[in-house]
């Protein structure tokens, strides 16, 4: 049985904290996983940066209400679903990613969750795991599972590593190449061939 792991944002859905930074004008904000490759390092800097602004989860959450999966991100999701099991494995979090969880169908999603203050401040967050999405891969791989895992930044590559077969998918070019063992494609037409591609059940 083969196993589809996508990551989120930049794959699925826009990534949620540049559309907010866009929406506030707060350019530190856009920072993301593709710019720093510790997790633990971005989170804390854009925790101080909301408290400093005076922002909490409602606005947030107010910005993510207009967000729409990217184009052709649902259709692709439906095509990967009818011939693959599928899980997405984000850094996001639920009180962020549930409203286009249900835009794109409500797929199976592994990510985690915000210490939230009764006024809307955001506190702190909580990990599922550390390195989570290696880490869920390789449980997947020990139910016998054979693992294709895409994402387009650094915290996807162990998950790429982990995995059966890796591919970016949306990476920026210091992603790719940095990561040139990996087939990068930017199309959703290209990522449906690399995937029948790697896959030892289906062909192109």
């Amino acid at each position: 049985m083969e196993l589809a792991c996508l990551d989120l944002e930049g794959v699925l859905i826009p990534e949620i904290w540049i559309a907010f930074a866009e929406k506030t004008g707060i350019e530190e904000l856009k920072a993301t996983t593709r710019d720093i490759p510790d997790y633990d390092v971005l989170m804390k800097q854009r925790l101080r940066i909301l408290d400093e602004h005076g922002y909490g989860l409602p606005a947030i959450q107010e910005v993510i209400s207009t967000l729409d999966p990217l184009p052709c991100a649902r259709e692709f999701l439906d095509w990967l679903r009818e011939r693959f099991q599928v899980v997405i494995l984000s850094d996001t979090f639920y009180e962020f990613a549930m409203p286009l969880m249900k835009k794109l169908g409500y797929p199976a999603l592994l990510c985690h969750k915000l210490e939230v203050a009764d006024n809307g401040q955001i506190t702190n967050y909580l990990l599922r795991q550390r390195d989570p999405k290696r880490q869920s891969v390789r449980a997947f791989q020990l139910l016998n599972y054979r693992v294709i895992a895409t994402g387009d930044s650094y915290n996807d590559t162990t998950m790429l590593g982990q995995a059966e077969a890796g591919i970016l998918f949306h990476a920026p070019q210091n992603v790719i190449d940095e990561f040139p063992q990996y087939p990068a494609v930017q199309e959703f037409e290209e990522l449906k061939k690399e995937f029948l591609k790697a896959s030892a059940v289906h062909s192109v």
